[in-house]
């Protein structure tokens, strides 16, 4: 039977969310901090229940990102990836994920965070999948919408279930950090909550 090792990345493998930071990286701290006051209302609203956290994530996205290239938001993500994600990184986990890898374990990121902005270093340390909100691009251009639903919840057992159909064929270690790992947690053979 083989393993499978799932990690949601932010909180898991990195301290904290990437979201904010591959924005202020991006962007610049004045932008950012900009952007962030006009949201604030509607992310108050969001943490305390009453607005939707993909909606809020994707017109935040939207905000920074709708009409850049395609080609140049890789570049930021491959110079984020090289420069900013190795101090956010939680070294101690990655102790375990190379573990894995030596034993041959298929290693898997489940995560609400983008793709494009955790392959370019996921690949290098030996994850073979991503499970990740997506975005949509139309003609080379972001559209500042996401063309998967948030990865959140749910949502990351719907994906793994789509990834990996068999499930009396593999052994499930997850990792996970937060109330949006708690499915993923229990759907697990065997988990661990940081």
């Amino acid at each position: 039977m083989r393993t499978i090792a799932v990690f949601d990345f932010d909180g898991t493998l990195t301290v904290r969310d990437t979201f904010p930071a591959f924005i202020r990286f991006s962007c610049g701290v004045c932008h950012f901090v900009a952007g962030f006051a006009l949201f604030s209302p509607m992310l108050v609203a969001m943490k305390v229940g009453l607005y939707p956290n993909w909606k809020a994530k994707q017109r935040v996205f939207a905000h920074f990102f709708k009409g850049m290239p395609v080609e140049r938001f890789d570049t930021q993500c491959e110079a984020f990836c090289r420069e900013r994600l190795p101090h956010i990184l939680r070294h101690s986990l990655l102790r375990t994920v190379a573990e894995y890898a030596e034993r041959q374990y298929e290693l898997c990121i489940v995560s609400a965070s983008v793709d494009r902005w955790i392959r370019p270093w996921a690949e290098t340390v030996g994850f073979s999948r991503l499970l990740c909100t997506e975005i949509e691009v139309e003609n080379g251009i972001l559209t500042g919408r996401f063309t998967t639903p948030n990865c959140y919840g749910a949502e990351k057992v719907y994906r793994l279930k789509t990834a990996y159909p068999d499930r009396q064929e593999y052994h499930l270690i997850a990792y996970g950090d937060s109330r949006g790992d708690r499915e993923m947690l229990a759907y697990a053979d065997e988990h661990y909550l940081l």
